[in-house]
């Protein structure tokens, strides 16, 4: 039984290699890339349904699906009202900040800021701090969770993993343009949704409903003995912790560790208006659009996209 479920399981990942080269093939074919604008900005073609898909793909990925989990099985609901808050923020994007971009005819960010303020200095520096910036905070991380999951689900090594993964992205980012990158985020956007939805409707009619997982989350205690076996860590009292009394609540008390509400709303929204609203990766995409309603819409279907989140990711976390 366990050889059948291993073969089925390496055909499915096989599968999901070969629908996201099939179609980044597919955008190479039909993309014009001999332009700058074919080229960084899809030739401006793209609609809302793509774009908001890849706004979506492009900010949650594999590392999501383990943070976030994790992060809602250690403290509760109170994780996803980081997701909840992006929905405002993208529609600042598409409304106040995405008409500047377009009107200025820029192609990236560090071009507009060079077009705004004058001077070439000012791009490279910010083109050399958003590269470093990602590569040291969201690749790393995108790069080792990806890896892990192919690590623990196939058994190979987790180098190896780290190497094919980069080599698929570079293959089909630097032969196909951001067509290539928006058509395979699309097809990621659906099996990610329909994966995550899946297994949260299984996982609550396992557990009894959603007032079932509450009233067994609050009774749970985390069972550390795996770890123990694996890690050589040590085990102490505090480390079996019932969950908070306000594990349940989104928004809690200014001294709240996880969620104070001051810290997430002066906090962490002025800091997520540059995530949003001034990042490259996030930008480009839109200014990919055929046009300004394009790029409004695009925002609307991935504000609403980020509500998902708490309940495909956080909640399955709890269970």
């Amino acid at each position: 039984m366990r050889a059948v479920l291993e073969t089925a399981d390496i055909a499915i990942v096989a599968l999901y290699f070969v629908l996201v080269m099939c179609i980044g093939f597919f955008a190479m074919w039909k993309s014009n890339r001999s332009t700058v604008s074919g080229y960084f900005l899809a030739g401006r073609s793209m609609t809302w349904v793509a774009i908001g898909a890849s706004l979506f793909v492009s900010n949650i990925g594999s590392e999501h699906f383990i943070g976030l989990a994790g992060s809602g099985a250690a403290s509760g609901l109170a994780v996803g009202a980081w997701e909840f808050n992006a929905l405002l923020l993208l529609q600042l994007l598409g409304w106040v900040f995405i008409p500047i971009y377009i009107r200025s005819g820029v192609y990236t960010m560090p071009e507009y800021l060079s077009k705004r303020f004058g001077g070439h200095r000012i791009q490279v520096y910010f083109a050399a701090l958003s590269l470093l910036l990602y590569i040291f905070t969201k690749l790393s991380v995108d790069l080792y969770s990806g890896a892990l999951f192919i690590q623990e689900s196939l058994g190979w090594n987790l180098y190896v993993s780290v190497i094919l993964l980069i080599g698929m992205t570079a293959l089909l980012t630097v032969t196909g343009g951001l067509v290539a990158v928006i058509y395979t985020d699309t097809l990621q956007a659906l099996l990610m949704i329909i994966g995550a939805l899946t297994l949260m409707v299984i996982s609550m009619m396992e557990v009894g409903g959603f007032e079932e997982v509450k009233k067994r989350y609050m009774l749970a205690s985390p069972n550390v003995a795996s770890i123990l076996l694996t890690y050589n860590l040590s085990n102490t009292n505090s480390c079996n912790v019932h969950p908070k009394v306000d594990a349940l609540k989104m928004l809690r008390g200014p001294t709240d560790e996880d969620v104070p509400w001051p810290g997430f709303i002066l906090g962490q929204t002025p800091a997520s208006v540059w995530y949003w609203c001034a990042d490259q990766v996030i930008v480009q995409r839109v200014l990919a659009a055929k046009n300004i309603a394009h790029a409004k819409g695009s925002t609307l279907m991935a504000g609403f996209l980020k509500l998902l989140p708490m309940f495909i990711i956080v909640v399955p976390g709890m269970i």
